[in-house]
């Protein structure tokens, strides 16, 4: 693996960790941020999402808390091992995929619906970072 391969994938595997970890957490302490005294933005607000029954809360630390958690630690651990690395880049460029999928499938339908097409920074970012794995992945597969 060239050096120069070798530091960028690094630096993005840095940088989805900064990403991931960060919601992960945020996500499983957001039902309780206001027991426990933090100041943190609303979570709920920043997704866009509400909680209307007890499941509720654990549908947000599991889906958003629990998942995002592994994930950035999986960029972590990819740091230092290749195989965990090109593997968390794998699982990454399916999730961000599919997300965007989700989301470009319902601006189609939405907008037959009447629903307003909205391009937010989400899918932006799941795009960019999608695009950015792949590359990565065919970078990797022609080192081995």
């Amino acid at each position: 693996m060239s050096i120069l391969l070798r530091i960028s994938l690094t630096i993005f595997l840095l940088l989805m960790a900064i990403v991931y970890l960060p919601i992960g957490l945020w996500a499983i302490i957001a039902p309780a941020q206001d027991a426990l005294g933090l100041k943190l933005p609303s979570f709920y607000e920043a997704v866009g999402l509400s909680v209307i029954s007890p499941i509720g809360y654990s549908e947000f630390a599991g889906i958003y808390g629990g998942i995002n958690i592994v994930i950035g630690l999986m960029f972590l651990i990819g740091i230092f091992k290749k195989d965990i690395g090109l593997f968390s880049i794998k699982i990454l460029v399916f999730l961000v995929g599919s997300i965007a999928l989700g989301r470009f499938l319902l601006m189609l339908l939405g907008s037959q619906a009447g629903l307003p097409v909205e391009i937010n920074t989400f899918l932006i970012f799941e795009i960019i970072v999608f695009l950015i794995g792949m590359v990565f992945i065919r970078a990797l597969k022609n080192t081995n």
